[in-house]
C-alpha cells in the first residue's frame, strides 16, 4: 500500500517462473468453490466486503506473495470473483491475466559496507547498519574506494531553480542523501510544496537522479520524520527477494547498487570528516547549496542471487454500451509480503488484511455492482488487481506501458488501497488533495454522505506518490485516492487516532489480520462514493483534468490531443 504509513515492503520470494508465466486461464482453482462458500448481494454490503477481505488474507493464501502457491491462489480466487460476476477477461491473448515479466533479486545479506576515513576503518552490517541492493540484474557489483559525497537532498529540479549536483562529476563515486525535500528537516514553506512532499522528495526520484549524474552508488540517510516511517520498514523491506521490472520495460535509469544508512551510522561518518550532520542538514536546506566531500571512501562486494521470473496482474472488463473504447479503470493491489520463514515468534505470516486486501475486496464489490445495475454504463469499466505493488509500484507500471485500453481513452482511475476498517467519518481523505477534477465528481458523493473532503494528515509523508494510481498519474490520467478519515462519527478525532495508531503499529506485521469486530459501515459508504464517482464518469462524456499547475497537466493535454480531444 501507500499506504497509510509507506509504501515499500518486498515480497519474499518469486517462487518457480513457470507458475507466473502461464496465463492458465482453464486451470482448476486452488481455492474452494468462490460461488458456494457465500451467497453475494449484487449491492455493496458490510457481508460480503468482509467475506472477501477474510478470505483473501487468510492464511490459506499464504500472505499473497507473487509467485508463491499463495500467490497463485489469490490471482484465482480474483478471477474467479471476476466471473462470478460476469466480467469478461481484459489481459494477454483475451485471457484474465496480464503476465509481468520480473528480474528476482535477492542479495547476499552477510554484505558489508566497508568506510575508510582518517578515523580507521569501520564495516556496516546489512540490517542493524544499512541496506544495499542492485537494479542492474547483476550477480556481481564490486564497488572500491569510491570517493563519498554529500549532495544534500540529490534534487534537479530547474522549476525550482535548484541542483545539487551543481558544478559536481559524480562518476565512480557513491552521493550521500537526504530523505524529503529542501526545506522539509527546516520547516520552511518557502522551499518546494513546504510540507507537503513531492516527487523530488520520494527516495525512488534521488535514486533515479543518481543514476542520470552517473554516480557508482547511492546511499539515503533515513531519519523517520523525513521518511515518515521507522528504520525497521526499510529492513524489512530490503530483506530477502526484491523485485523489477526488467530493463527493457523499464526505461527508467538504474544505478549499480543502491541502499540506505542508518542516521547513527551517518552521524558518525560526518563527524569523522569534521561535520555535523544537523549543521549540514540546515546548509543543504538553502538555495545554492553546493555538495561536500565527506573525507571517507567505501567499498564492497555485493552478490545476488538473480532469477528470470513473473507475477500476474488480474483484468476484468465490463464494456460500454455505447462508448466501449472509453475505459473508467478502478485499481488495487493484490499483492503483500508473504510468509518470513525463520523469524521470531510463532506468527509469520504477513497476511495483509488492510493492506490490501480490503482494496481488492473493494474493486470486486464496485465492479458486482456496476454488472447488476440498469441500465448498463456507457463507458466501459475495468477492474484491475496489479500484483508487485509492494515492490516499487512495479505491476502499475507495467499495466501503463501495457494497457488494455489506450490511457488517451482512459477518462479516470480510481484506486483503492488500504480502506479504513474503524468505522463511518465526518471527513473523506483526499490523498494528494488539490491534484485533479475527479474531486469535484467525489465532493458532490461525498456532500450527500454529510461529508468534507480533507487532505492526508501527513502530507510530508508523500502519500500520492506511493501507491498504484501514481504510475497513471505520471502518464497524464486523472487518479484519485481517497477513504474515510479520522474524524470518526463514533468518538471523533481522538477514536479517530486510536484506531490509525493501532493500525501503525500492524503495518507491514503479521498483526495485519482480518478482524471480525471492524466496524464496515464507513467501507461501505466510501465504496458507495466511489462508485458514484465512476458511474457519473462511465454515463456521461466529460474528460476530466488535472486543475492548472499541475505537473501531470501537460502530459494528458497533450495525449487527448492526439486521441481528437472528446468525442
Amino acid at each position: 500500500m501507500p499506504k497509510s504509513p509507506l509504501l515499500l515492503a518486498l515480497p519474499l520470494a518469486l517462487a518457480l517462473g513457470a507458475c507466473g508465466d502461464r496465463n492458465a486461464d482453464d486451470a482448476a482453482p486452488a481455492t474452494p468453490d468462490a460461488q458456494a462458500a457465500h451467497a453475494f448481494s449484487p449491492e455493496i454490503t458490510a457481508g460480503d466486503f468482509a467475506e472477501l477481505v477474510k478470505t483473501l488474507a487468510s492464511d490459506e493464501f499464504e500472505g499473497r506473495a507473487p509467485g508463491t502457491p499463495g500467490g497463485e491462489k489469490t490471482v484465482e480466487y480474483i478471477k474467479a470473483q471476476f466471473e462470478r460476476i460476469g466480467l469478461q477477461p481484459g489481459g494477454d491473448n483475451n485471457g484474465w491475466y496480464q503476465t509481468v515479466p520480473m528480474i528476482e533479486t535477492t542479495a547476499d545479506e552477510s554484505t558489508v559496507l566497508t568506510l575508510t576515513n582518517a578515523a580507521g576503518t569501520r564495516e556496516l552490517a546489512f540490517g542493524p547498519d544499512m541496506v544495499i541492493g542492485t537494479r542492474t540484474g547483476q550477480p556481481e557489483v564490486k564497488v572500491a574506494d569510491s570517493e563519498l559525497v554529500f549532495v544534500g537532498y540529490g534534487v534537479n529540479a530547474p522549476e525550482q531553480d535548484w541542483n545539487d549536483y551543481a558544478g559536481l562529476n559524480v562518476k565512480g563515486k557513491t552521493v550521500v542523501i537526504l530523505v524529503n525535500d529542501p526545506g522539509f528537516h527546516t520547516n520552511d514553506d518557502s522551499l518546494f510544496d513546504g510540507e507537503r512532499m513531492t516527487y523530488y522528495g520520494r527516495w525512488t526520484y534521488k535514486f533515479e537522479e543518481a543514476a542520470r549524474q552517473g554516480a557508482a552508488a547511492a546511499l539515503i540517510v533515513h531519519d523517520t520524520p523525513g521518511a515518515s516511517y521507522g528504520w525497521d520498514v526499510v529492513r524489512n523491506s530490503w530483506s530477502g527477494a526484491q523485485f523489477d521490472l526488467r530493463a527493457e520495460d523499464d526505461p527508467e535509469p538504474r544505478l549499480p547498487a543502491q541502499g540506505w544508512i542508518t542516521g547513527d551510522v551517518a552521524k558518525q561518518l560526518f563527524a569523522d570528516a569534521g561535520l555535523d550532520l544537523d549543521a549540514q542538514i540546515q546548509a543543504a536546506s538553502q538555495r545554492g547549496f553546493r555538495a561536500v566531500p565527506l573525507q571517507a571512501t567505501v567499498s564492497f562486494e555485493l552478490d545476488s542471487t538473480i532469477e528470470e521470473k513473473s507475477s500476474r496482474n488480474v483484468i476484468g472488463i465490463l464494456p460500454g454500451t455505447e462508448a466501449p473504447d472509453e475505459a473508467v479503470l478502478y485499481l488495487a493491489h493484490w499483492d503483500h509480503l508473504g510468509r518470513h520463514e525463520g523469524e521470531d515468534g510463532d506468527d509469520t505470516i504477513y497476511n495483509g488484511a488492510v493492506d490490501n486486501a480490503t482494496g481488492v475486496a473493494g474493486i470486486i464489490e464496485i465492479a458486482e455492482k456496476f454488472a447488476t445495475s440498469e441500465p448498463k454504463p456507457k463507458r466501459s469499466l475495468v477492474f484491475l488487481a496489479v500484483t508487485l505493488e509492494e515492490s516499487g509500484l512495479l505491476g502499475s507500471k507495467y499495466y501503463v506501458a501495457q494497457p488494455s485500453f489506450d490511457l488517451a481513452r482512459t477518462v479516470g482511475v480510481i484506486n483503492l488501497d488500504a480502506m479504513s476498517v474503524a468505522g463511518p467519518s465526518h471527513d473523506f481523505v483526499v490523498t494528494g488533495k488539490g491534484n485533479s477534477e475527479l474531486e469535484d465528481i467525489l465532493a458532490t458523493y461525498a456532500d450527500a454522505q454529510g461529508r468534507t473532503l480533507v487532505e492526508e494528515g501527513n502530507t510530508a509523508g508523500g502519500f500520492y506518490f506511493r501507491s498504484d494510481h501514481f504510475n497513471f498519474a505520471k502518464a497524464g490520467v486523472p487518479a484519485l485516492y481517497a477513504k474515510g478519515g479520522n474524524d470518526l462519527v463514533d468518538g471523533g478525532t481522538a477514536a479517530g487516532k486510536a484506531a490509525t495508531d493501532d493500525y501503525a503499529s500492524r503495518y507491514h506485521q503479521p498483526g495485519d489480520e482480518y478482524d471480525p469486530n471492524w466496524n464496515l459501515e464507513g467501507v461501505v459508504l466510501d465504496l458507495d462514493a466511489l462508485y458514484g464517482v465512476g458511474r457519473t464518469l462511465a454515463d456521461g462524456d466529460q474528460w476530466p483534468n488535472w486543475y492548472e499547475g499541475n505537473p501531470f497537466k501537460a502530459a494528458r493535454d497533450e495525449m487527448r490531443a492526439e486521441a481528437g480531444g472528446s468525442r
